[in-house]
């Protein structure tokens, strides 16, 4: 399994990804540690592919996105669902990822835009 401390960006190493989701009982830990996988595997992708412009650069967030739309399922069958808060918290975890990496002019709903919660 890829580790967020073997990632080159600093910022991103010293981030602490889906926090709020991590804080509330609401939502199942080992569900949210897939979503941070999600993030993790991202920034590896990012890495690796170095995005040149922002339309590559949300292909990327876009697959991502759609990993977590498959997720959404299995907080269902917990009596959990990927709602408000969880939304707002992984929409800023896309968007200070793109930032890290030097997108700034990234549109925090397009790098979303695939979503389905």
């Amino acid at each position: 399994m890829k580790k967020q401390s073997d990632l080159k960006n600093e910022k991103i190493q010293e981030y602490t990804f889906l926090n709020d989701m991590y804080e509330d009982d609401y939502f199942p830990t080992d569900l949210v540690d897939k979503g941070k996988e999600i993030l993790i595997d991202l920034c590896f992708e990012i890495e690796r592919t170095h995005p040149k412009d922002l339309e590559e650069l949300y292909a990327l967030t876009h697959a991502a996105t759609d990993r977590f739309n498959d997720l959404q399922d299995e907080f269902y069958e917990n009596d959990s669902e990927i709602e408000t808060v969880a939304r707002d918290v992984i929409g800023a975890d896309f968007s200070f990822i793109a930032t890290a990496y030097g997108y700034k002019n990234a549109d925090p709903e397009e790098l979303i835009a695939t979503r389905d919660w």
